[in-house]
């Protein structure tokens, strides 16, 4: 029997403790999966290369402000800006007001949109056909086969903000890096519907010439208007997204928490799980030793059999969290969250904690374990 067999066959011999250990390891490391993989989509994805060069523009005091149509041509005059699209959020109803049936819509430039958001991708006969259709949209792929959506099809938007409807035709469908869940039409299609919004944008995307360039065009920008009567704030896509995140608390601390009470946690079942376990085997310590093994033979032994069943009880969890994303990112409700996905690097973090805490688990008591003398083990009834 070789010492990999031993420390294997040993970590198994109650299998029933073992089985429920590796249970509460494999959900630990489950939710810690989870938790990281938000905390990366959140704070450390920087998204596609083209959208570190993007930049929003809004109202200083708050979305629900607009801002003049005339501010993109102003902003296109600075320094390092290479395309300017304006934006406006229109909230309208699609059937009814169930959450499956929402998605984002908004009214734009259609010979701009795709210049400025130059990793979205789209046949240029659709494009030629929404630009020459004043009641034309374009839309997500998720979401045209989420409703399933032709070419062609028309589509009705319920005025909640504003008092009008919107009907719309269905002339092209684009492709994003991540879904969007969104949907676009012409600006001037809803200047006609709803007239207070003649020359108003609610927001500016901003094309950089390079990611260096943008913190210099936002301070460019809000530096422009900063005595006008609508003033800008103007800040990279990744923190103009964040700062939705943001609304919904202090994310990072909520986090940050359950990861440090998971790893807490698991590190207490393990360690209690190791120490009945070593504390019964006390009559074979001294035998081991009595067959020539060390102490620090013993303790290598133990500390592997209590990392055999964390890592055993980790690929298990990692492979329910990854389930448990894959619902998430996939879910048409999922918001932050659609198309969230984890990441290699993520799997082998979540592994190597999972391995940290079955050794550290273990030190203690097969430490204690390896200095029990030879007599005193036999002597041992327990």
């Amino acid at each position: 029997m070789t010492l990999t067999t031993f420390v294997t066959k040993s970590a198994f011999r109650n299998k029933r403790r073992t089985a429920l250990t590796m249970v509460s390891i494999a959900f630990s490391l489950a939710l810690l999966t989870a938790m990281m993989t938000i905390w990366r989509a959140f704070y450390s994805d920087k998204g596609s290369e083209q959208s570190t060069q993007r930049l929003i523009t809004r109202h200083r005091v708050s979305l629900t402000f607009s801002l003049p149509i005339y501010y993109a041509q102003k902003i296109k005059t600075v320094p390092g800006v290479v395309e300017v699209v304006p934006t406006q959020w229109f909230g309208g109803k699609y059937i009814d007001d169930k959450p499956e049936h929402f998605f984002a819509q908004f009214a734009t430039d259609p010979q701009q949109l795709f210049k400025v958001y130059t990793d979205f991708k789209i046949p240029q006969d659709q494009l030629d056909a929404w630009q020459h259709d004043r009641a034309g949209a374009v839309a997500d792929s998720q979401i045209a086969k989420k409703f399933g959506w032709k070419l062609g099809d028309r589509i009705v938007l319920q005025g909640t903000i504003w008092d009008a409807n919107l009907e719309l035709t269905l002339r092209g469908i684009y492709t994003a890096p991540q879904p969007t869940q969104s949907l676009y039409f012409d600006r001037k299609y809803l200047e006609e519907a709803v007239p207070v919004m003649k020359d108003q944008s609610g927001t500016f995307g901003i094309l950089a010439d390079s990611p260096s360039d943008v913190p210099k065009v936002a301070a460019a920008v809000d530096d422009m208007f900063h005595n006008s009567p609508q003033q800008t704030k103007t800040e990279s896509e990744k923190a103009f997204g964040l700062d939705f995140v943001a609304m919904l608390g202090n994310v990072k601390a909520f986090i940050l928490g359950i990861c440090g009470a998971v790893v807490f946690a698991t590190l207490l079942v393990a360690a209690n799980t190791m120490a009945m376990s070593i504390r019964e085997r006390t009559r074979e310590v001294a035998v081991l030793k009595t067959l020539g093994f060390t102490r620090k033979a013993v303790l290598v032994l133990f500390v592997g059999e209590a990392m055999v069943v964390a890592i055993m009880g980790g690929v298990f969890g990692i492979l329910l969290g990854c389930g448990l994303i894959y619902l998430m990112g996939h879910n048409p409700q999922a918001g932050f969250f659609q198309g969230i996905s984890v990441t290699w690097a993520t799997k082998l973090i979540a592994l190597l904690l999972a391995a940290l805490v079955g050794c550290i688990a273990a030190l203690f008591p097969s430490y204690h374990a390896s200095q029990v003398e030879i007599v005193e083990g036999l002597r041992h009834i327990g």
